[in-house]
């Protein structure tokens, strides 16, 4: 790293703790760190990390044009001065062939590496210059091969998406796209890519190269979005070149793709799309089209669009909603115009799973060798890691995808080749084995078949034995999977044969079955075991008069879980000490599913470790980290020396944050919310007086978290039945957390307008109490600041079931391959972490910014323990005040708030 110190262009004066974490940042990158950085949320850590790594970016850029520049004049020097020296001694000693001989290949060498610099620079230089035009909005044209009539592509490939559509005809032409191509599984060659078409030119090379950058991933797309507005208000928003990537259901504009619901349909109606406009023409120009409907191709995939909308994306920082407008405007698909805009952007924003998932990371073309990776709001990067790479299936999809697998095959036997019919035989097997093992039988309506229920682990090895699919070579299934795409050939197949369930070809009436014609004969069995399915789940279902339940279970049946049974078996190809199959069986076969667990996330992280020249892991709240770096860095072969750790505190003056931990309530009755006694009336009731009393003293809004759904609705309706919740709606207007995801924003919207009425009105309520859950919609991305989250109350501590099958299962390979640390195993340090991330997590809502102050309430004697407070943030932990008994605790209170309430006045 350059011993000169950095300077970073923030949009304000910083604070210090925002430099230190910039120069962290930035030596970070410099050395090739894996970094875990802390900084509590209202730190400005967004901010932080864009001036901190762009900066960094800025500088090894320039730093490398200078190297090249000085390389290249040395080479030129050297190369001038070896051929006068060679002219000299060639012309004092002709016939010394040997040394002729030498000094030509010598030379020869220093023109091919002097050659190559200088063209690798005029390559940098053109793409400068062509962005720098771009960026000026300048008109450019692109050298494709394409035919003249490509101009109206896009009204052409429209005419012919709607003529498809109307066209009724189904011909052999059409049946041709269906049927699986030949396939030869010794060959191992790659498959060139057809990525939207265009031949070879000279403008590929500008075009396809990566240049360094920076992947920025997060989990949600809001927080993405969060993340991209900063960067358009830093100092780098005329300068550096940003791409945010999505999945074809946030970015696609075709509105007829869009309208298919499930994202297994929009991908699968888009890639088919896809294939239909790079299919070369199987006829020579002139002749006889076959007979056939014209197939559906996607009238925003035109080739000079997608240039257009690359162009508008690489001048102008936009959000995926941004994209969105602007890929309607320019008429071309957002979802392959930004992957277009990959190779020259210079920061690329992305979810979790397109980096964290190296199949999608192939797909999406992202490439990490050699690049910065910054893994933002990571404190459940090994839980996400986990879940990605996990995969979970019912016997009903099983079944559902045999029948759907047995009747293509039957359907094109005869021209299918003898290597597809092998292995879809194979998969037919497979299937079988996998429903046996549920205790059904496949080919019978899985709704009928009822299984013995109970749990079961076993190991991969153990479960491929009990499906009896040992000797079948799944890495050799998975490429015949990749290359032959039966996927979506089967998709295909469904779709045009048994949209929603309903036979196909209607029989007429006064046929006979035996009448029926050869066609019909083929797909009768697909549609009459769709349709039964189809009516069984119609008869299970509750809310008959549920339009959208039913549109959504119609679409279920018209679709093909064989992407989702592909997805399963390659995660079987995990190492054996890796994994465990958890096999559920419960009532009937449809119920009952298996389900693969990811026991070691690390050995999916490590190829991101390896290929990264740098990865920064951030979160608002990383602690504790020591567990952290065994499970997810050292288990993935990352060297002690190549760890570097900052945290730091919050911006906050420490008088503004007063966290006390509550050991017993009013009454003096302790506060234990074990499982044993935290049902128990006079613990109910002792909580009710703890939060009554809060609520006497606690100006505006209070944020009580409670472990789970369950305890909240118990608590409430005992505290309803007692009189305590009356009690409590006179101090405050009351609150709770909806299960459903859409009616948050209005929740959140009414508490928010309570609070300021109850400010401006000053009256008998003094503002609103809202009861939530911790892990739940508002324990993580949602902000209570000043007013709206003036206490947050923690009741009892959110251990997560152990009795899970799955958690037992962690544990104990934990315990198995991770070492024991100070007297405790690793399985009980998982609890306990899990615990501790999702109270840091849900007392961060409070605290946004450096004017704003609040209490943090722990309800439960537990919280004292040294060990405890030790996992809690370090801007927490240390103003933390553990009290045994109840009134030094809520004097603190009462003084916290009158204090602040003087400040304020003056």
């Amino acid at each position: 790293m350059a011993n000169e110190i950095p300077e970073f262009p923030f949009p304000y004066q910083p604070y210090p703790i925002q430099e230190q974490f910039m120069r962290a940042l930035y030596g970070a990158l410099e050395d090739s760190k894996v970094g875990i950085f802390e900084s509590p949320t209202g730190t400005g850590k967004s901010l932080s990390l864009i001036c901190g790594a762009l900066s960094w970016l800025k500088d090894f850029e320039k730093r490398r044009r200078e190297e090249t520049a000085a390389l290249l004049q040395e080479g030129e020097a050297v190369l001038s001065a070896s051929t006068t020296a060679s002219s000299s001694a060639s012309s004092q000693n002709s016939s010394a062939d040997p040394d002729w001989i030498t000094d030509f290949v010598q030379k020869k060498s220093e023109r091919e590496l002097v050659s190559k610099i200088k063209e690798d620079e005029i390559k940098r230089k053109k793409r400068e210059e062509r962005l720098e035009m771009i960026r000026h909005n300048a008109q450019l044209k692109y050298a494709f091969k394409r035919k003249s009539s490509e101009e109206d592509e896009a009204l052409k490939l429209l005419q012919l998406s709607k003529g498809a559509e109307e066209e009724e005809a189904l011909g052999d032409a059409e049946e041709e796209e269906l049927i699986v191509a030949e396939y030869e599984s010794d060959d191992d060659s790659k498959t060139k890519s057809k990525f939207c078409g265009g031949d070879d030119d000279e403008d590929d090379d500008l075009v396809e190269e990566h240049v360094t950058k920076i992947y920025y991933c997060s989990r949600t797309h809001s927080q993405l979005a969060q993340f991209v507005h900063e960067v358009q208000k830093s100092a780098f928003c005329k300068d550096v070149r940003v791409v945010t990537l999505g999945s074809r259901q946030n970015l696609c504009i075709n509105e007829d793709v869009r309208r298919l619901g499930s994202i297994q349909l929009i991908n699968d109606r888009c890639m088919e799309m896809q294939k239909n406009k790079h299919e070369k023409p199987q006829q020579e120009e002139g002749a006889k089209r076959k007979r056939g409907p014209a197939k559906a191709v996607c009238p925003y995939a035109g080739a000079a669009a997608l240039q257009t909308l690359r162009d508008e994306v690489l001048g102008a920082i936009s959000d995926i909603e941004q994209l969105v407008t602007l890929g309607r405007k320019t008429h071309a698909c957002p979802y392959y115009a930004t992957r277009l805009t990959i190779p020259p952007s210079q920061l690329v924003v992305l979810p979790y799973q397109m980096v964290l998932h190296a199949a999608t990371r192939r797909a999406s073309g992202i490439q990490l060798k050699g690049q910065i990776l910054i893994i933002d709001e990571a404190h459940n990067l090994s839980d996400t890691l986990s879940c990605i790479h996990s995969a979970e299936l019912t016997g009903a999809q099983f079944c559902r995808s045999f029948s759907q697998l047995r009747q293509y095959s039957e359907r094109y036997k005869s021209r299918l080749k003898a290597k597809n019919l092998m292995y879809i035989k194979q998969i037919l097997f497979i299937l079988e084995g996998l429903v046996q093992v549920l205790g059904g039988k496949v080919g019978q309506n899985p709704q009928s078949q009822t299984t013995q229920p109970g749990t079961q682990l076993l190991t991969i090895n153990d479960f491929l034995f009990k499906a009896q699919i040992d000797n079948i070579n799944l890495f050799k299934l998975q490429r015949y999977f990749e290359k032959s795409m039966i996927c979506r050939k089967l998709c295909g197949f469904i779709e045009k044969y048994a949209g929603s369930g309903v036979t196909p070809y209607p029989q007429p009436s006064g046929q006979t079955p035996g009448s029926l014609n050869k066609e019909n004969r083929r797909t009768e069995g697909l549609s009459r075991y769709l349709q039964t399915l189809q009516k069984s789940t119609a008869t299970a279902s509750v809310p008959v008069i549920d339009q959208q339940g039913s549109a959504e279970a119609e679409r279920l049946l018209s679709s093909s879980p064989m992407m989702q049974v592909e997805g399963f078996l390659m995660s079987l190809t995990n190492s054996n000490k890796d994994g465990r199959v958890v096999v559920h069986r419960q009532g009937t076969l449809s119920e009952s599913s298996v389900k693969f667990l990811l026991l070691n996330p690390a050995v999916h992280f490590a190829q991101v470790l390896t290929e990264c020249r740098a990865v920064i892991i951030a979160g608002g709240t990383m602690q504790p980290v020591s567990d952290f770096k065994q499970e997810l860095l050292f288990s993935a072969g990352v060297a002690e020396e190549r760890i570097t750790e900052f945290s730091c505190g919050h911006v906050i003056p420490p008088g503004n944050i007063l966290p006390l931990v509550l050991s017993s309530g009013p009454s003096g009755q302790e506060l234990e919310f074990t499982f044993q006694n935290r049902d128990s009336p006079r613990m109910m009731d002792e909580t009710g007086r703890v939060l009554f009393n809060l609520c006497n003293v606690v100006p505006g809004g209070v944020v009580c978290f409670f472990p789970s759904y369950e305890y909240s609705r118990r608590m409430v309706a005992h505290w309803d039945s007692s009189g305590a919740l009356a009690r409590l709606a006179a101090k405050k207007k009351i609150f709770q957390e909806p299960k459903k995801a859409n009616q948050v924003e209005q929740v959140l919207g009414e508490f928010s307008r309570c609070i300021q009425r109850c400010a401006a009105d000053g009256g008998g309520l003094t503002g609103a109490l809202l009861f939530s859950v911790v892990g739940g919609k508002m324990s993580e991305g949602i902000n209570f600041s000043d007013d709206l989250g003036r206490c947050v109350v923690m009741v009892g501590m959110p251990y997560p079931n152990i009795k899970s099958p799955e958690l037992q299962e962690k544990m104990a390979y934990l315990d198995k391959h991770l070492p024991h640390t100070a007297g405790r195993s690793p399985g009980q340090a998982l609890i306990e972490n899990l615990c501790m991330k999702a109270v840091n997590q849900s007392i961060g809502r409070a605290i946004r910014h450096r004017g704003d102050y609040a209490s943090i309430v722990l309800c439960d004697r537990r919280y004292s323990r040294p060990a405890t407070i030790s996992k809690l943030p370090e801007w927490i932990r240390t103003q933390t005040q553990a009290h045994a008994s109840f009134g030094p605790a809520f004097a603190a209170l009462r003084k916290f708030f009158v204090e602040k309430k003087k400040q304020q006045a003056v």
